[in-house]
C-alpha cells in the first residue's frame, strides 16, 4: 500500500502532536505524584532521592489511565493546527473530505492504542510492581505477606519472635477452607502447627472450626471451635489483591486462574482485562469524539476553550466509564456488557454525526 504524501503529512502532524500531549501530561502527573511521595516520607527519614525515585516509577501507569483523554486533547489540537494554517480548506478543495481525514486518525489511533497495550502496559505495569514493592518497605505492616498462587492462598505474619505461615486451599470473601497455620520462631522452631477444617474472618479474630493442634512433641489437641488473633480480615485480604495494574496481561490471566483455583471471584479481575482489552477501541472513540466536537462547533478556536471543553467531556466519559465499571464490579450486569456498555453510547454518538460529516 503506497502512503500518499498528503496521509504521511496528516500520520506526522497527529503523532507530533500526540507526543506533545503525552509528555505535558507525564510531566504534569509526574509533579503532582512528587508531592504527594513528599507527603508520605514527610514523618520518615529517609534519603531525599525515595520520593523522586517512587514519583518515576508510578508515573507512567498514572498517564496510561490518563491515554483516552490525551487522544481526545491531542486531536483538538490537531484540528486547531490544520485548521489556523487554512490545510482543512486546501484538503477539502482538494477532495480530502473530513470522512477521509478521520478515517486515517481513526487507523492510527488504533494502532497506537494496540501499541500502547502491548508494550507500553506491561512496561507500566513492571514500574508500577517495583513501586508497591518498595513502598512497601517503608510501611508499617512490611512485616505482613499475603499471595495468592495455585496451591491456595498463603499468609506471613510476624508477632515479636513468632512467625506464623497460614495456608488455606479455598478462600471465599469473609470464609476460608483447609487451613494449616505453622507456627515458628525466627530461630525457625516449630512450637505448634493448626489445622482446620474452615475459618470465619470477617474479623481479625478469626473462629476455626473443627481444628486440630499439633505440637512439637507430636501429640495431638482436638478442638470443636478455636480463635486465633491475626493481623487481616476477609476485607483487607481482598484489597491487597485490588492492585491490578501492577500485573501485565499474562499474569492477570494467570492470577485469573488461581482465584479460580481456590474459589475466590474473579470479577475485579476479569473487569480490569476487559478495561484493557476495550483500550484501542476507547482511544478510537475518543479521537473520533474529539474531531467531531472540531468540526461542529467550529467557533472553539482557541487552545483554552479546546482544554476547557476537552476536560468537560473526558469528566462525563469518565464518570459514564466509572459507573458502568461498578455495575459490573458488584454483578448488576454482565462484566463485558457494564465495560462495553459505555463505548457502544459513545460510538451510537458518533455515528450520528458521521453520518452528516461532510455536510457539517
Amino acid at each position: 500500500m503506497i502512503i500518499k504524501r498528503y496521509q504521511e503529512y496528516l500520520v506526522t502532524t497527529y503523532l507530533f502532536h500526540f507526543i506533545v500531549v503525552s509528555v505535558i501530561f507525564l510531566s504534569l502527573g509526574f509533579i503532582l505524584n512528587f508531592f504527594e511521595e513528599l507527603k508520605f516520607f514527610d514523618d520518615r527519614e529517609v534519603k531525599t532521592y525515595y520520593p523522586l525515585l517512587l514519583a518515576l516509577l508510578n508515573t507512567p501507569s498514572i498517564l496510561f489511565e490518563l491515554f483516552p483523554f490525551i487522544f481526545l486533547i491531542t486531536t483538538k489540537f490537531f484540528y486547531i493546527y490544520l485548521n489556523d494554517r487554512n490545510e482543512i480548506e486546501i484538503l477539502n478543495n482538494n477532495g480530502i473530505n473530513y470522512l477521509k481525514i478521520l478515517s486515517i486518525l481513526s487507523i492510527l489511533s488504533i494502532f497506537i492504542g494496540v501499541i500502547i497495550l502491548i508494550f507500553y502496559y506491561s512496561f507500566s505495569s513492571n514500574l508500577k510492581s517495583h513501586y508497591y514493592n518498595l513502598k512497601n518497605n517503608f510501611s508499617e505492616q512490611n512485616e505482613y505477606l499475603a499471595v495468592v498462587n495455585e496451591s491456595g492462598l498463603w499468609i506471613k505474619e510476624e508477632f515479636g519472635e513468632t512467625i506464623n505461615i497460614i495456608h488455606a486451599k479455598k478462600f471465599k470473601e469473609n470464609l476460608i477452607e483447609k487451613i494449616t497455620i505453622t507456627q515458628t520462631t525466627s530461630r525457625f522452631k516449630m512450637p505448634n502447627t493448626i489445622v482446620a477444617e474452615k475459618a470465619d474472618i470477617s474479623k481479625k479474630l478469626w473462629k476455626l472450626y473443627n481444628v486440630k493442634i499439633i505440637n512439637n512433641r507430636d501429640q495431638n489437641n482436638k478442638l470443636s471451635n478455636f480463635e486465633y488473633n491475626s493481623s487481616f480480615n476477609g476485607e483487607i485480604i481482598a484489597n491487597l489483591f485490588s492492585n491490578l495494574n501492577s500485573l501485565n496481561l499474562y499474569q492477570l490471566y494467570e492470577l485469573s486462574e488461581n482465584y479460580s483455583k481456590i474459589g475466590y471471584s474473579t470479577t475485579n479481575v476479569m473487569v480490569h482485562l476487559n478495561k484493557l482489552y476495550s483500550m484501542p477501541i476507547f482511544f478510537l472513540l475518543m479521537t473520533v469524539l474529539g474531531f467531531l466536537i472540531m468540526i461542529k462547533f467550529k467557533f472553539i478556536k482557541t487552545k483554552f476553550f479546546t482544554i476547557v471543553i476537552g476536560v468537560f467531556v473526558s469528566v462525563i466519559v469518565y464518570y459514564l466509564n466509572y459507573f458502568s465499571s461498578i455495575f459490573g464490579a458488584n454483578e448488576t450486569l454482565p462484566i463485558g456488557l457494564s465495560i462495553w456498555l459505555p463505548h457502544l453510547i459513545l460510538l451510537l454518538i458518533c455515528s450520528l454525526v458521521i453520518v452528516r460529516i461532510n455536510e457539517l
